[in-house]
């Protein structure tokens, strides 16, 4: 019962955003309003392009409907906090929302992280194994990774947010962030962090680099085979089909290993900037990636658009 008060002595936690300065508060709610509605705008324009262009109907593409669906979701879960902290005084939230908040964050964030790496199973066998892509990756296989993708994470996000919540918040509230993530909450409690610790550094590692392992395998699979490509236009045709994703997945995973692959006495203002990238930036910039380097893309979205002017 006494365990139980400590944790309750904290009923909500501040966020201080990105600025505590009262003048950027307005600019910086006009920027993020202004993000948030190209992410909406950008990833449902390429879900309605996939699903009405039968010749998007991969799965490739069926990969990346799921893609931007979640990126909707992630930016949902982060963006209109913000924004409601950009014109608030008080920039609380309570505790019950901050682990629900930082729940579904960690769930749909490595939701991202496997369906890229399913997107990079993909193009392996298409370039690598074409004459059986068709059998590997028919409609339930794809069903499958994809089902997979958003049902693991959501044991790993519950995982940290149980352990989290074992805590004792008897000190300061004020988070050193615009959202509620795991690293500067640790730095918070005033009980032992070890067990929370360890699972960051083993299950937590793990479950980030695993995915990130398979991309890479992919694409070192990927590289060999096309450079036994004997033509230049080959080659430059097989990594066409793999430069928008490879950019993704760079963008994604580089600001992760920043925030997260170091101790957690080191944890700055810089990693803010960072986890900006791969919760905010990345989910507005993937549908500008895919469809300026992307011909099938750009012709989905100008049947798309066409079609809505007629």
């Amino acid at each position: 019962m006494e365990r139980l008060n400590q944790t309750s002595s904290v009923s909500e936690f501040i966020l201080l955003g990105l600025s505590s300065r009262p003048e950027d508060q307005k600019p910086l709610f006009i920027l993020f309003l202004i993000i948030y509605l190209v992410t909406i705008t950008g990833n449902l324009l390429i879900i309605l392009a996939i699903r009405s262009d039968p010749q998007l109907h991969t799965p490739m593409y069926f990969f990346l409907s799921f893609l931007s669906f979640i990126d909707i979701c992630f930016s949902t879960t982060i963006v209109p906090r913000m924004l409601a902290n950009f014109l608030s005084e008080k920039k609380t939230i309570s505790y019950a929302g901050c682990l629900t908040q930082m729940y579904f964050t960690y769930a749909l964030g490595n939701t991202d992280s496997y369906l890229l790496a399913a997107m990079a199973y993909d193009r392996y066998v298409a370039i690598c194994d074409p004459f059986h892509y068709v059998t590997i990756m028919s409609h339930r296989p794809c069903v499958l990774l994809v089902a997979f993708s958003c049902s693991l994470p959501h044991f790993h996000s519950l995982l940290h947010i149980l352990l989290l919540n074992q805590l004792t918040f008897c000190d300061s509230n004020v988070v050193h962030h615009f959202l509620c993530d795991i690293n500067p909450l640790l730095k918070l409690s005033c009980s032992s962090i070890f067990v929370n610790d360890l699972t960051i550094k083993t299950e937590g590692l793990v479950f980030w680099v695993t995915p990130f392992l398979c991309i890479v395998f992919s694409y070192v699979r990927i590289l060999v085979a096309v450079l036994r490509i004997p033509s230049a236009a080959g080659k430059r045709k097989a990594f066409s089909t793999c430069g928008s994703h490879l950019t993704v997945v760079i963008l994604f995973y580089g600001s992760i290993f920043y925030v997260y692959l170091q101790p957690l006495s080191s944890y700055t203002v810089q990693d803010r900037v960072a986890t900006l990238v791969y919760t905010v930036l990345s989910s507005m910039l993937n549908p500008f990636i895919y469809s300026l380097r992307n011909k099938d893309m750009k012709r989905g979205l100008g049947k798309l658009m066409g079609g809505r002017k007629s």
